[in-house]
């Protein structure tokens, strides 16, 4: 009788383990998530593993598992080496301004970095629990993903106007479903996802503390590639226009972590407006190298006396819906372009796509001898004169060509 309450505590203790293990095993990782909406199967354990039985999800698996694989060797792969071959010793920190979710490319361009900053007016939102979701619920969550991700997959970028319709559709709107795909595609595992938000000093708040109504609001994600490096996504909803940016604390959060590599695709041509010269000067002043189509930064705002340019493709002018923004001075100097093999940009067809890097010179680089981008274009680096400090000397000689 006197053994009764050890054996009582003893199957207290195992009845109390096993309820925990059993709530553990209920509990959908985020990272579980990203690879289920990503048409990839989650961990054995993930309670998402009866839901992959679903006939809806293996047609949206199959679908991605083909659209992902012809991305990927139409241009991803092609990026991928474009940037080995082009870049070398990356800043640790990438900014992407007006990159929507577009983690697809950051990662590509930038594979590196192990800080990225992606900033854009759609909002994070949120990613439900999909087992949670009624009776035919995943099959309309999984279409409005693929709708969501349409564009990108055929063209490389978001058309505003549908984003604005697809990320506020349904149970899954917001940014965060699309970023959690793109990191499963990517070959990513989420360790940490959660909101953030920043006062107007630039100062980050996490979990549910409240800078106030007015902060810039957004998700940090932290994840790993397959070497196990632990890398942090920011993913910020804010106005970058100059009366946005100059109420918010996005820019000084950004300069805490500057300098940095930028990214700027598919922009609308807005840094070409007097509307956005604050991010734009910021761009130029805290990038290290900065890779844009010629809807980024025009070329006359770039100090010819502090850059190096690198333009590879062929330079076609703007899209129709896009009229008056022809550059003169980006025409010369793609007379001097470098061949590229993968699309990008509005021009998303290889043969018409432009691309310029342009890399900062450090103090003791030689200065070019010019009073303006257009009249004397730079030429690239000679084997005998010193490296730019960001770029490994291409390859191939400049002649011309996506």
């Amino acid at each position: 009788m006197r053994h009764f309450p050890r054996i009582a505590a003893l199957a207290a203790t195992i009845f109390l383990t096993a309820a925990f293990a059993s709530r553990a095993a209920d509990t959908v990782t985020a990272d579980d998530t990203a690879r289920f909406l990503a048409g990839m199967v989650p961990s054995a354990d993930s309670p998402l593993m009866p839901l992959t039985r679903d006939p809806a999800w293996q047609h949206h698996a199959r679908f991605f598992d083909a659209a992902f694989a012809q991305l990927d060797q139409r241009q991803l792969a092609k990026i991928r080496a474009w940037a080995e071959t082009n870049l070398a010793a990356p800043r640790p920190t990438m900014f992407y301004m007006f990159s929507g979710p577009d983690f697809l490319y950051a990662d590509a361009f930038y594979s590196k970095a192990t800080t990225y900053v992606l900033s854009a007016l759609e909002p994070p939102g949120s990613v439900p629990d999909l087992t949670r979701l009624p009776p035919g619920g995943v099959g309309a969550a999984l279409y409005n993903v693929e709708r969501s991700l349409s564009s990108i997959l055929s063209f490389s970028f978001f058309i505003t106007k549908q984003m604005k319709v697809d990320l506020h559709a349904g149970q899954m709107g917001g940014t965060l479903p699309i970023l959690y795909v793109f990191l499963a595609r990517s070959g990513k595992t989420i360790r940490e996802v959660g909101p953030v938000a920043l006062d107007e000093n630039g100062t980050a708040y996490f979990g549910n503390e409240n800078p106030g109504r007015n902060a810039a609001r957004g998700a940090r994600i932290v994840f790993s590639g397959p070497d196990g490096v632990r890398k942090t996504l920011y993913y910020f909803s804010t106005d970058l226009s100059n009366s946005g940016v100059r109420a918010s604390g996005f820019l000084k959060f950004c300069s805490a972590l500057a300098p940095g590599n930028s990214l700027i695709k598919s922009a609308s041509y807005l840094l070409h407006s007097s509307n956005f010269t604050t991010v734009r000067d910021f761009i130029l002043a805290n990038s290290s190298t900065i890779i844009q189509d010629d809807s980024g930064i025009p070329l006359a705002y770039y100090n010819p006396r502090k850059w190096r340019f690198f333009p590879f493709g062929r330079y076609a002018g703007p899209i129709a819906e896009f009229p008056g923004r022809y550059q003169e001075s980006y025409a010369e100097l793609f007379r001097r372009s470098q061949p590229m093999d993968f699309g990008i940009g509005y021009r998303w067809r290889a043969n018409q796509s432009n691309l310029l890097l342009s890399v900062r010179l450090s103090t003791d680089e030689p200065v070019a001898d010019a009073t303006s981008p257009a009249e004397t274009p730079p030429k690239p680096p000679q084997s005998k004169k010193p490296r730019p400090p960001a770029l490994i000397a291409p390859q191939r000689s400049f002649f011309w060509f996506r």
